[in-house]
This record gives C-alpha cells, structure tokens and sequence, in this order.
C-alpha cells in the first residue's frame, strides 16, 4: 500500500498547480455543461421511458421515484465516464509531463504509446464497463451489494482507463506489458482508494479524474523507474 499513498501524497500538489488547472480542466468543464443539459432536456422523456419498461401500474411502489433514482444514476454514470474519456484522451499528455518533469526528471521517455492506442484503449474500457454497469442496476434493490459493486466497476474504470496513458510516453511496448501485469494488484489498489469520491457530486465530474490521472501517473511512472532499475533494457 505505500506506493499507492505515496503517488496520492505526491499528486495532491500537482492538483493545483496553474497548468494542470489552466490546461486539463478545461475538458472535465465541458463535459459537466454538456450533461447537465443533456439531462435537463431529457430528463421527463428519460424517466417515462423507464416507467413504461417497468410497467408500473397503479399499485406499483414509488415507479416515478425509482425510475428518477436510475435516471440520476445514468446521468452522473455518464458525465463521469466522459469526463474520464477527456482527461485520458486529451489531458494525459500535460499530466505526464508535468509528474515526469517534477518527480522523475531522470527517467528517459521511450515513447511505446501512441494516440491511437490511447484512444483505443479508453473505447475498450468504455465497451467493457458499460454492460457490466447496465447489469449492475439490478442490485439497486440491495443497496448495501449495489454500493460495493459500483466501487468494483469504478475502481476497474479507473485503472483501466489511465494506465495506458501514464505510460504511453516514457515506457516501451515491452515495458508496458510487464508493468501491467506485475503492478495489477496496485493498480487495483489505487482504483479501490479513489472510487468513493465517484459517489460525490461535482467532485466525481470536475476533480476526481484529473486527480485520478495524477495519482496513476505517479503510481506508474514510479513502478516503471522500479522497473528499469532492477533490469535496464537499452533504449531503443
């Protein structure tokens, strides 16, 4: 676990430093707006829709209250996982140079990602989350295991969607591969710490991805300076 509290003690600093704000926040804003609205404009149609899949009938319990439960549930869902897709996608470039430039200012950039391969990777991430947080809905009668299940799904999320990105720039093809095997249980790890804050409004849209994509990257960049001092390989 010290590795894990290390890269979030680390990250908090770069939080809020002028150019992560200036830069990297700019999409987790967007992606607020566009779902807020998104959300008004369809919110009534949204939850009828619903209703009518349930097929309430007079003597159903609360319908309308269940139907808004699931609706707010999806849209917050649905900006969090944008606003994850943006910072990865878009952000991840200005975090990792700016953690490399202030942690790791000796650790040589081999460069095994690419953007494709970042933007790929947030897609499958996406692709595999989705239906599994569809099926999750169905423990919205058990809270208590609904709970747990979202902090699994979310954790997953996380690490699935930032690793990738943390490494793109400074490891190579090979290096990837053994650091997401050999650092999987971290990487998990640091997911299971950072998932309650997606149960917090605002804070899970506009600072919880930025943070995560910090911490991942202080996570990763340190596994792979551990790496690379245990067995160097020749840069390419």
């Amino acid at each position: 676990m010290a590795p894990i509290f290390a890269a979030l003690a680390r990250a908090v600093p770069i939080l809020f430093t002028p150019r992560i704000v200036g830069l990297a926040f700019l999409p987790l804003v967007i992606a607020a707006i566009v779902w807020t609205v998104i959300a008004v404009a369809t919110w009534q149609s949204f939850t009828a829709w619903l209703v009518s899949i349930v097929g309430a009938s007079a003597d159903s319990l609360l319908p309308a209250i269940g139907a808004g439960v699931v609706a707010a549930i999806a849209y917050a869902v649905l900006a969090v996982a944008t606003a994850f897709t943006a910072v990865a996608v878009l952000a991840m470039p200005v975090i990792v140079r700016t953690v490399a430039t202030r942690d790791f200012p000796s650790l040589a950039a081999r460069r095994g990602g690419t953007f494709a391969g970042s933007l790929g990777n947030a897609m499958t991430a996406l692709a595999i989350f989705a239906p599994l947080w569809i099926a999750s809905l169905v423990l919205l009668f058990v809270p208590p295991i609904y709970a747990l299940v979202s902090l699994l799904l979310n954790a997953w999320l996380t690490q699935r969607m930032f690793r990738y990105d943390a490494l793109a720039e400074h490891a190579d093809r090979t290096e990837i591969q053994a650091l997401l095997a050999r650092s999987r249980g971290r990487l998990m790890g640091l997911g299971l710490v950072l998932a309650p804050l997606s149960f917090v409004p605002i804070v899970n849209v506009l600072v919880l991805p930025l943070f995560a994509g910090i911490a991942f990257t202080e996570l990763c960049l340190g596994e792979l300076a551990a790496l690379r001092a245990t067995s160097p390989s020749p840069a390419p």
